[in-house]
């Protein structure tokens, strides 16, 4: 039996043997051309995932640095944090932290984030800058980014924040057609990376917000970040063999196809659903406000969770997740975003089921 525990946690999650050769290229300066060509020759392709014409900019940092970042450059006035789960709800405490007044709009773990309630606190005309997470990893929520990228037309000068870490690349999200000011995800969910890369995009508008906002940080500055993407370069010393893997990773989306990788993931969230239901099982998030990169799974059946992920483990070498925070062992989480097949999913639910019979 193989030593390695397959992943299926909502990240990290698998990487293949392919992106690990792909990360394997000689190291080079990231002063030189080698470096310039590198990242000029990947920002076609995404900027036609993000759906933008504006620059993507590569941070060597988790998410959480552009999150931490976006409040750094663009709160002026207050920003109004909305809150669904565990990481939605840590974005205001990080907005705290950077010495921002922020506000939460709070709901219950497990409930979507909804337009008008956010309409309603930005029409106070208190705020000047929104955080919103499209997809809550911890609670599996996918909240409605279109209707809630609607808002901006009625708010122009209110400064649009999303978070797509978990769910970018399995379901189309357009940054120019949305009309937001900054969309940031991260390398170790769906685009099947080690951790350690974010990526995100910004608005002409966020620019120039920042450029008016003196305490932003160096690191994080997103006018240094525009500044040497323009050279195609980074701010800082860049992570060159996850950029490397990235390159990889990017061709083989565009190989597939967008489409057929937007539809591969649904078809393999609903092969996971399927197992739920089946098993008797809840769902934690709510019909219509379900992720399509991971499955939260309410355990209504009051199995022993932490014997369920061992039984797993030992006997099929692959590891599922039991649970976020304050949600552990009340629920169980199952991941199906990155370079997951039928087959392998499949497998999973041969392995859930297998475990599940050994309780």
């Amino acid at each position: 039996m193989s030593t390695h525990v397959k992943l299926y946690i909502p990240g990290p999650v698998e990487v293949s043997p392919a992106t690990f050769a792909a990360m394997s290229q000689p190291m080079m300066g990231h002063r030189g051309k080698g470096f310039q060509d590198l990242y000029a020759e990947i920002q076609p392709m995404l900027q036609t995932l993000f759906g933008t014409k504006q620059q993507v900019f590569l941070s060597t940092s988790s998410a959480w640095g552009v999150m931490e970042g976006s409040i750094r450059n663009l709160v002026k006035k207050k920003v109004l944090n909305c809150c669904n789960g565990a990481f939605s709800d840590k974005w205001l405490d990080v907005s705290k932290r950077c010495g921002k007044q922020a506000e939460a709009y709070q709901v219950e773990w497990g409930q979507p984030i909804l337009p008008e309630e956010i309409d309603k606190r930005l029409a106070t005309g208190e705020f000047d800058a929104v955080t919103f997470i499209h997809n809550e990893t911890s609670t599996g929520v996918l909240s409605p980014l279109t209707e809630i990228a609607a808002l901006k037309k009625k708010y122009p000068d209110v400064m649009f924040i999303t978070d797509s870490v978990s769910g970018f690349t399995t379901l189309p999200v357009n940054f120019d057609e949305l009309g937001i000011d900054v969309l940031l995800t991260g390398s170790q969910k769906a685009f099947a990376l080690p951790p350690g890369l974010a990526l995100f995009t910004a608005s002409e508008a966020a620019m120039a917000r920042a450029a008016t906002i003196e305490d932003r940080g160096y690191y994080f500055d997103f006018i240094e970040f525009k500044a040497n993407g323009e050279k195609s370069m980074t701010p800082s010393t860049p992570c060159i063999s996850l950029i490397y893997g990235l390159r990889h990773q990017l061709k083989a989306m565009f190989a597939e196809g967008l489409e057929n990788r937007y539809a591969r993931h649904a078809r393999l969230n609903g092969m996971v659903h399927e197992w739920v239901r089946k098993n008797g099982f809840e769902f934690f998030a709510p019909e219509g406000y379900r992720s399509k990169s991971l499955t939260c799974v309410a355990n209504n059946r009051e199995i022993d969770v932490a014997a369920f992920i061992g039984l797993l483990k030992k006997n099929h070498s692959l590891i599922i997740d039991g649970g976020y925070g304050k949600l552990k062992g009340k629920t169980f989480r199952i991941s199906n975003m990155g370079d997951e097949t039928d087959e392998t999913i499949g497998a999973v639910i041969a392995a859930l089921d297998d475990s599940l019979a050994k309780l």
